[in-house]
């Protein structure tokens, strides 16, 4: 029997993006090592359905609808210089030693290339309904949609986030994958 096609969903445990570095039509997408999102809190995928109705004789003739974007926006409890340069381009540099090492993320104009990159997330084991079983979403094809939230706040800590717009691939056409996983598995 094969598992169920409906379920819960609780939580978010963990959330990896991984630069896209190719993407051939009619080939296979490849993309760069996964990249930890730490201290993931959210992940949130909305969309834009464009309605386009035919009237005549006085009446609703027919409807059609068309997605015309996909969006998620991601907030992450900690800040991570690896994923800035994934999602939004510069350069990392590490530099001294012993304690007075240093890691500088360098936005500069020649290297703000917003390049493309994938998302995936997943519930903890147990997060949906089949007992010890998971649930992945992947978002194959994103581009940032603004500059991420960064910053400071007074007498508190600061969110990260950020939001990107989606777009299937050339290579398979997808957009989404959801899949719910019988047996948990990690992020591979």
């Amino acid at each position: 029997m094969p598992i169920s096609r409906v379920t819960k969903v609780y939580a978010i445990q963990d959330a990896k993006i991984a630069p896209l570095t190719a993407d051939p039509a009619g080939g296979s997408a490849t993309y760069g090592a996964l990249i930890d999102v730490p201290g993931i809190k959210s992940l949130e995928i909305s969309g834009d359905v464009e309605v386009k109705s035919l009237r005549g004789d006085n009446t609703q003739l027919a409807t059609n609808s068309s997605i015309t974007n996909v969006q998620v926006s991601v907030t992450h409890a900690k800040l991570s210089l690896d994923v800035l340069v994934a999602i939004l381009g510069g350069a990392v540099t590490d530099s001294g030693t012993g304690t007075a090492e240093t890691s500088t993320w360098d936005l500069t104009s020649a290297n703000a290339t917003m390049p493309p990159f994938k998302l995936e997330g997943v519930t903890p084991a147990g997060g949906v309904d089949t007992v010890g079983g998971d649930l992945h979403v992947v978002l194959h094809k994103l581009t940032l949609a603004s500059f991420p939230d960064l910053g400071f706040s007074e007498e508190d800590f600061r969110i990260a986030s950020f939001t990107a717009n989606a777009d299937p691939l050339l290579s398979n056409s997808k957009w989404i994958s959801i899949t719910l996983n019988e047996t948990a598995a990690a992020i591979a």
